[in-house]
C-alpha cells in the first residue's frame, strides 16, 4: 500500500468515525471539510477534479436539502401526528395489525419523503402509538429502521444513495421506479416474514386495554401538496425537468403556509434543510474521490462486472453490501459508481443500489440513518442492542439481497 492510499484511507476513516460517533452532536462537516482541504493540500487529488466532483454532486445535494425541508414541513403541518392517530385507530389493540400498519407507513414515508423522515419523524410516532395501544414497541421501531434502508429502493427520491445512482443510471424517474418496484416489494415481503417470526413472542403481548386513539384533524392541504409533489416527480422527468425543482416547489408551497401561520420561522426552516450535512456530503465526495483515484478504484475495477448478467448482478450487490458495512453506504455508492465509469448499464447501477440500501441493515455503521435511529431510541424501553440488530440483519439481508437481485434481473429481461 502506497503512502497516498494509506493517507486517503486514513482521512476517510477519521471522517466516518466522527460521523458515527457524533460527539456532543457536533456536525459531520466539522471534520469532513478540513479532511477535504488536506486531500487537496497533500496532492491526493487535483483542485479541478475536486471542483468537478462538487459540481457533479451539487444537484443531488440540493435535492437532499429540499426533501429534508419537505419532511420537516410535513411534520409541522401535522402529517405524522395524523398518521399516528390513524394507525392507533386502525390497530385496535392488535400488535400484529400494528406491525402491518407500521410496514405500510414506513415503506410509504421512506419512498416519498426519504429514509431520514422515517427514522427521525416516524419512529417517535410509532413508539408513541405502541405505548398508546399498550403493546411492546420493539417490533415496530425495528421495522422503522429496516424499512428506512431496504424500502428506499423504489424511487430516486427515497435515499441519498438513490439520488447518486439515479444521476449515473441514465434512467428517467418513471423508468427507475418501474425497474425497482418489484425488488422493493420483494424486500419488504422478506422483512415482514422475518419480523413476524423473529418477534412472534412480542407480537402476542398486550399489557393493558388500549387508550382511545387521539382525534387529529386530517392535514388535507399538506397531504395534497405531498401527493402533487410525488406526481410531479414522475411527470417532470418526461419534460427533462430535474426532480430538485419539483421538491423545491413543494417545499416552497408548504413553507409559505407554515411561515404565514407562524408555526415555524425562517431559521427553523433553514435548520431543517441541514446545510451543514449537505456540506458534509460534498466534502465526503472529495475525500472518497481521493481514495478512489489512489488505488481503491483500480482494485475494485478488477472484480466489478462489466455486463448485467445474473451472476454479475448478484456479485456486485454483495460487494456493495460488504463495502457499505465497512465504510458506510454513501462512500460505498460514490466509490462503486466511479468504478463503473461513464454511462454504465443501468442494471449494474441498480445492483449497487440494492447492495448499499439493503446491506446496511446488518450493522449500525452501514447507514447514517441507522445511527440516527439508534439515537432517537436511546434511553427508551425500545433501545436497540447490537446483538439483536445484527442477528435480525443476518436473517433479512442475505435473503433480501438475493431475491431483490433476482427480481431486478427479471425486470431487465422484459425491459
Amino acid at each position: 500500500m502506497t503512502v497516498a492510499v494509506a493517507t486517503a484511507l486514513f482521512l476517510l476513516t477519521v471522517v466516518l468515525a466522527f460521523a458515527v460517533a457524533a460527539p456532543r452532536g457536533l456536525p459531520e462537516a466539522l471534520v469532513a471539510v478540513p479532511a477535504a482541504c488536506l486531500v487537496l493540500l497533500l496532492g491526493l487529488t487535483t483542485p479541478a477534479a475536486a471542483l468537478g466532483e462538487v459540481a457533479e454532486l451539487g444537484p443531488t445535494v440540493a435535492f437532499l436539502a429540499a426533501i429534508l425541508l419537505l419532511g420537516y414541513l410535513a411534520e409541522v403541518e401535522g402529517v405524522f401526528a395524523w398518521l399516528g392517530a390513524r394507525m392507533a385507530a386502525a390497530g385496535r389493540g392488535s400488535p400484529q395489525r400494528l406491525l402491518g400498519l407500521t410496514f405500510v407507513a414506513a415503506s410509504a414515508t421512506t419512498a416519498v419523503l426519504s429514509l431520514d423522515a422515517t427514522v427521525v419523524l416516524l419512529t417517535p410516532v410509532v413508539l408513541a402509538t405502541a405505548r398508546l395501544l399498550a403493546v411492546r414497541a420493539r417490533p415496530h421501531v425495528y421495522a422503522c429502521t429496516h424499512l428506512a434502508n431496504s424500502a428506499s429502493l423504489v424511487l430516486p427520491v427515497s435515499n441519498l444513495t438513490n439520488l447518486l445512482a439515479f444521476a449515473a443510471s441514465g434512467l428517467t424517474f418513471l423508468g427507475f421506479a418501474a425497474l425497482m418496484a418489484l425488488p422493493w416489494l420483494v424486500v419488504i415481503a422478506v422483512e415482514y416474514a422475518v419480523f413476524r417470526w423473529w418477534f412472534r413472542a412480542d407480537l402476542r403481548v398486550v399489557r393493558a386495554a388500549p387508550a382511545p386513539a387521539p382525534d387529529v384533524a386530517t392535514p388535507g392541504f399538506a397531504l395534497a401538496v405531498l401527493a402533487a409533489t410525488l406526481v410531479g416527480f414522475g411527470v417532470s422527468s418526461l419534460f427533462g425537468v430535474e426532480p430538485v425543482w419539483v421538491a423545491a416547489a413543494g417545499a416552497a408551497v408548504l413553507g409559505g403556509r407554515v411561515l404565514a401561520a407562524r408555526r415555524a420561522g425562517p431559521v427553523a426552516l433553514l435548520r431543517a434543510a441541514d446545510p451543514l450535512f449537505c456540506v458534509f456530503v460534498l466534502a465526503l465526495g472529495v475525500v472518497v474521490l481521493a481514495v478512489t483515484e489512489n488505488g481503491l478504484g483500480a482494485a475494485l475495477a478488477a472484480v466489478v462486472p462489466s455486463a448485467p448478467t445474473l451472476p454479475g448482478l448478484l456479485g456486485l450487490a454483495a460487494l456493495a453490501a460488504v463495502l457499505a458495512n465497512v465504510v458506510n453506504n454513501i462512500p460505498a455508492t460514490l466509490v462503486l459508481l466511479a468504478v463503473l465509469g461513464d454511462a454504465p448499464p443501468p442494471g449494474l447501477v441498480l445492483a449497487v443500489l440494492i447492495g448499499v440500501n439493503v446491506g446496511p441493515n446488518l450493522t449500525y455503521v452501514g447507514s447514517l440513518a441507522t445511527l440516527l435511529w439508534r439515537r432517537v431510541l436511546a434511553r427508551t424501553e425500545a433501545a436497540p442492542t447490537v446483538r439483536e440488530f445484527t442477528a435480525l440483519g443476518l436473517l433479512t439481508v442475505p435473503a433480501g439481497l438475493v431475491l431483490a437481485v433476482l427480481a431486478l434481473w427479471a425486470g431487465l429481461q422484459v425491459r
